[in-house]
């Protein structure tokens, strides 16, 4: 599912933020709480890092699996519409809520 590109473009001319680190709010969801921080440089997501993930039993295994392609994901859309990662539904909710709350702080 590759989607086609050109989201809205909404960058007008970079308002010279430069780099900034922005963590987002730590969503509850069923299994635990997910939190995410994300650098962004130029209007662009640059890294994406969990910082909360829920842990303990068959928690560990899907956040394992999740996490990493939840952080790729993020960098890669550039915005928190991104796709829930298969078998991981609550802690990608959680993941985009925190990203999106990041990414509000960004003021742009």
């Amino acid at each position: 599912g590759q989607g086609s590109g050109g989201g809205p473009g909404e960058e007008q001319g970079g308002g010279g933020q430069g780099t900034q680190v922005l963590t987002g709010d730590v969503a509850q969801t069923q299994y635990g709480p997910v939190q995410v921080r994300v650098t962004v440089s130029g209007g662009r997501i640059t890294d994406a890092e969990t910082l909360q993930a829920p842990k303990g039993g068959r928690s560990d295994q899907v956040t394992a699996d999740a996490v990493p392609k939840l952080d790729r994901a993020a960098v890669s859309a550039g915005t928190a519409a991104i796709d829930a990662v298969s078998g991981a539904t609550y802690t990608s909710a959680g993941y985009k809520q925190s990203l999106q709350s990041a990414l509000d702080r960004a003021g742009g």
